[in-house]
């Protein structure tokens, strides 16, 4: 017969322990346990608050754009997206090496068209002071896509470039001539199976074409819808089209494109701005091809950024976002900035440590005082 040996129950060593542990019955009889302390139930509530709180704050929209400090690119540098490509090319002319940078600023917003903001976002904005809060619709037309704005940016970003060449090769000494072209058609447009991106307007109904300015006053006198007569140039080729006009902007009489300026360079100056847009990179684009076709580095070392839109006759326009492009720039290194003179009133008061503001109405403007920070004689230059 066998026999069962015993293995002795495994004892719980409480040497260390001054009490025994509870037994289950124990732990239910206790008074009071099992039950959440009044203190206790406002943390949970608490807690829940701050929850739906978070959760209504990040799914809420609200009709807000936010606009903070984007990054500056150097004219006279690369690429940063992994070509490692100048971010200006010029061929067909003599370069020079320079020496130091000239920064565009940008501004990043976020609120437009298929970019919504929350409350957090808001917030945040509202308490830092590199950012500013606008109602949505003071920003963007609330007719527009994302996809038109897009659009819009790129064109604006174009036509930049093509003057800021012209402004700076005319600056060398050459012969630039200027012509009026078709950059876009809008949706409502009824001229698009008729004029084409890139025709050259040289006149209509029979008067010659030379500004922008000319083509609105010369449409006005017709009414909206009427046929107006063009002539335009298209792949060197003359023609004379009969083309509808539309309403346009407060019941103006308008063809529905986008103008945009067209011109004869006698070399060739590729920009690769990466996916940014809009016009306000001009005028630090016009003083890196400048830098690039003199001899001798016109920043002469420094870190110098700067905005501003540039038109045909090197005028130095406003732009949007000053108060984050002065805050972008210092981020960045900048020790000096060109502002233009039409937004000198938003540039006083914020005014980082450390960045001296120059103002320019000019590329002449500009290029003397980059010249003057490269002298190190900044003393007599205007500021804002």
């Amino acid at each position: 017969m066998k026999t069962i040996k015993r293995v002795p129950e495994r004892a719980v060593d409480t040497a260390d322990s001054d009490t025994e542990l509870p037994t289950r019955a124990e732990l239910l009889d206790g008074e009071g346990r099992g039950t959440l302390t009044r203190g206790n139930k406002a943390v949970l509530a608490a807690f829940f608050v701050f929850l739906v709180v978070i959760v209504v704050g990040s799914v809420v929209h609200l009709p807000y754009a936010v606009m903070s400090p984007g990054p500056t690119q150097d004219t006279l540098g690369r690429s940063g997206d992994g070509k490692n490509t100048p971010i200006i090319s010029i061929t067909g002319l003599p370069t020079y090496p320079t020496d130091g940078a000239l920064r565009f600023t940008t501004v990043r917003v976020e609120g437009g068209p298929g970019y919504p903001v929350d409350a957090w976002d808001v917030l945040q904005a509202w308490v830092d002071p590199a950012r500013d809060v606008f109602p949505v619709d003071d920003i963007f037309d609330p007719k527009v896509t994302k996809e038109q704005v897009a659009e819009e940016n790129a064109i604006q970003m174009e036509g930049s470039q093509e003057e800021a060449t012209a402004v700076a090769l005319r600056a060398t000494g050459k012969d630039v001539p200027t012509h009026i072209a078709v950059a876009g058609l809008t949706d409502s447009s009824r001229a698009k199976d008729l004029l084409k991106v890139g025709d050259r307007i040289t006149a209509i109904g029979g008067e010659p074409i030379t500004t922008t300015q000319a083509v609105r006053d010369a449409l006005q006198k017709s009414r909206p819808g009427d046929t107006v007569s063009l002539t335009i140039t298209r792949a060197g080729k003359e023609q004379k089209l009969e083309v509808p006009t539309i309403e346009g902007q407060q019941g103006r009489t308008a063809l529905g494109v986008l103008l945009g300026l067209d011109h004869d360079f006698p070399a060739t100056v590729k920009i690769d701005a990466g996916s940014i847009g809009g016009p306000s990179a001009g005028l630090m684009f016009s003083l890196g091809i400048y830098d690039k076709l003199t001899p001798g580095p016109l920043a002469g070392g420094h870190q110098i950024a700067g905005t501003g839109t540039i038109d045909d006759d090197g005028k130095v326009g406003p732009i949007g976002g000053i108060h984050q492009k002065l805050a972008g720039a210092r981020a960045d290194g900048a020790q000096f900035f060109l502002a233009p003179a039409d937004n000198c009133d938003e540039v006083v008061g914020h005014v980082p440590d450390g960045l001296d503001v120059f103002k320019v109405g000019t590329f002449d403007d500009a290029r003397t005082a980059v010249e003057a920070v490269a002298k190190g004689q900044t003393g007599p230059l205007p500021r804002c």
